[in-house]
C-alpha cells in the first residue's frame, strides 16, 4: 500500500478572514448619520464613509484625541477611560466572526468571543458619543447599532412571525408547546456579531420576561454586546411587576458584559451653546400659538407639497395625523401621546419627518404617567434620528412632569383594584409610583435642551443632505 502523504495547504496571506481592514474616518464627521430600518426591521445607525482626503485615525481613542485638540470636545477623564477600554475591544474584534468564515473553519477551534461592555451613567455624560465612536471603527460587516426600544419591537415581531408560521393544530389535539425565543436569537446571531444598544432600559413586563433567555442564547452564539444606560445593571426594571423573574437576566448580563461607569457629573447637552432661536413656547405667552403657525408656514413654504392630513401605515395599522407638509409635521400632544401609540409609531414619524411641532403639552402628573411615558419614548426616537422639534407647553420644560400626590392618581387605584393589590403593597411598584417615568424624564429634559441648539437644528435639516 502506498504511503499516505500529508496534505499541506498553503493559504495566501491576504485571504479575507485574515486580512485586517482599515476603516478610518475624518474627525469632522460626528457619527450621526442615521439610516432607515435594517432588513429585519429595527433602525441602525451607520458610520460615515471614509474620505479620500483628510485626517485618518488608528481607532476611536485616536479620533477622540483629535476631537479634543481641535476644540470639538473638551477633555473628560471619564470619557477617555471608557474609550481606552473600548479601543482595546475594537482591536480584539478585528477579524472576529461568530459564524464560519471559510470551508476550513470547522477544522479549527471556534474563537472565544471577547466580553462586551455595559456603560452606565447620568444623562448627557457622553455615553452615546463614545459608543458611536467605537462602533464606527469596528472592522466587521455584521454589526448593528440599535436603539433598545427598536430592537425589542423587532424581537416581538419575529416571535409573532414564528408563532404564526407554526402549523395549526387539529380540533381535539393538544397543542405542543413551542418556544420561539431560541430561533429568534439564532436569526439575530446570524445577522450580527456585534450589537450596540443605546438607552438600554426595561420598563415593559413582556420584555422583562424574555430577556434572560434571549440574551443567554445570543451570548452562546458568540454575539458581543456593548450597551449604554442611565441605570446600573442591578437597577434595571427596578420595582417592576414580577421582578423576581427578571433578576436572573442581570446575572447573565454581568457574566458576559463588564460594567463601566461614565459619570463625571456634567450634562454636556446643557452646556452653553448657540441657540437655534426660540423653539420652546409657553401657552401663557401672548401670541404663542400664532408664532408656531408662522414658523410652520415658513418651513412649509420650502416644501414641494401642500398642507394636508397624513396617514401612516404602521404594522398593519393606520395612524392619522391631521396636519403635515412634506417633511414638516404639526401635531398636538393629544394626537401623539393621548392615543395608544408606541415606539414603532414614533420611529415611523422620525423616518418621515425632519421637523415636528408638538402643541399643548399639559402638566404631566401621576394621573398621566402613561402619556408621560409616551412622550419620553417619542423624544428618544426624535433625538436618535436628529428630528427637530418646536414645542408649545403649559409649563417650563423642567416643570412639565411632577411627582405630586396632591394631583391624585385615580387610574392607578382602579388598576390596583383590578389586579387585587392592596394600596400599601402596590405603592412601591414603579407602575404605580411614577418613579421610572420621573427618572427617565431627566433624559428627556436633557435631550430637549440639546434639541434647541443651533448645531442640532442644522444637523437635522434633511433638505441639505443627499
Amino acid at each position: 500500500m502506498a504511503a499516505c502523504l500529508p496534505l499541506v495547504l498553503k493559504l495566501p496571506s491576504n485571504v479575507p478572514f485574515l486580512r485586517l481592514l482599515t476603516e478610518k474616518y475624518s474627525h469632522k464627521k460626528l457619527l450621526r448619520c442615521v439610516t432607515g430600518p435594517s432588513p429585519r426591521g429595527y433602525a441602525a445607525k451607520a458610520e460615515p464613509a471614509p474620505e479620500e482626503k483628510g485626517p485618518r485615525f488608528a481607532g476611536p481613542l485616536d479620533h477622540y484625541g483629535a476631537l479634543i485638540r481641535d476644540g470639538t470636545l473638551r477633555e473628560d477623564d471619564d470619557q477617555r477611560a471608557v474609550l481606552q477600554t473600548l479601543d482595546q475591544l475594537h482591536r480584539k474584534l478585528r477579524g472576529y466572526s461568530n459564524t464560519p468564515t471559510s470551508i476550513f473553519s470547522k477544522f479549527f477551534p471556534k474563537p472565544k468571543p471577547p466580553n462586551g461592555y455595559y456603560i452606565y451613567g447620568d444623562v448627557g455624560t457622553g455615553k452615546t458619543m463614545v459608543m458611536d465612536l467605537f462602533y464606527s471603527y469596528v472592522e466587521m460587516e455584521k454589526k448593528k447599532r440599535v436603539h433598545f426600544h427598536g430592537f425589542m419591537l423587532d424581537v416581538h415581531k419575529r416571535i409573532h412571525r414564528l408563532k404564526q408560521s407554526m402549523p395549526k393544530r387539529k380540533a381535539g389535539k393538544m397543542a405542543k408547546s413551542y418556544d420561539p425565543i431560541a430561533p429568534v436569537a439564532e436569526e439575530i446571531g446570524e445577522e450580527a456579531c456585534l450589537l450596540c444598544f443605546d438607552e438600554f432600559q426595561v420598563t415593559d413586563i413582556a420584555d422583562a420576561m424574555i430577556l434572560k433567555q434571549l440574551f443567554e442564547n445570543l451570548f452562546l452564539r458568540g454575539v458581543v454586546v456593548v450597551a449604554t444606560s442611565n441605570r446600573p445593571p442591578q437597577d434595571l426594571y427596578k420595582n417592576g411587576l414580577q421582578r423576581v423573574n427578571f433578576v436572573p437576566f442581570i446575572g447573565v448580563l454581568q457574566k458576559y458584559c463588564q460594567t463601566l461607569r461614565l459619570d463625571a457629573g456634567i450634562d454636556y447637552r446643557k452646556r452653553n451653546r448657540p441657540s437655534a432661536g426660540k423653539l420652546y413656547f409657553l401657552s401663557s405667552e401672548p401670541d404663542a400659538e400664532a408664532s408656531l403657525d408662522k414658523m410652520f408656514d415658513e418651513l412649509a413654504f420650502k416644501q414641494n407639497d401642500i398642507t394636508r392630513p397624513r396617514i401612516l401605515n404602521v404594522q398593519k395599522r393606520k395612524v392619522r395625523l391631521e396636519k403635515a407638509c412634506g417633511t414638516i409635521l404639526d401635531c398636538t400632544f393629544e394626537e401623539l401621546c393621548d392615543r395608544p401609540l408606541g415606539a414603532s409609531d414614533y420611529l415611523e414619524v422620525s423616518r418621515l419627518f425632519d421637523t415636528v411641532f408638538i402643541r399643548h403639552i399639559p402638566l404631566l402628573t401621576l394621573n398621566k404617567k402613561t402619556q408621560a411615558r409616551r412622550l419620553i419614548t417619542l423624544v428618544d426616537a426624535l433625538y436618535d434620528h436628529k428630528v427637530r422639534v418646536v414645542i408649545l407647553a403649559d409649563y417650563p420644560l423642567e416643570e412639565v412632569f411632577v411627582h405630586d400626590s396632591d394631583h391624585g392618581h385615580d387610574e392607578s387605584h382602579v388598576l390596583m383594584d383590578d389586579l387585587g393589590l392592596k394600596r400599601d403593597e402596590a405603592s412601591s411598584l414603579s407602575i404605580f409610583s411614577g418613579e421610572e417615568e420621573m427618572f427617565a424624564f431627566q433624559r428627556t429634559i436633557s435631550r430637549l435642551t440639546e434639541m434647541q441648539t443651533e448645531e442640532y437644528w442644522l444637523q437635522g435639516d434633511r433638505s441639505a443632505k443627499p
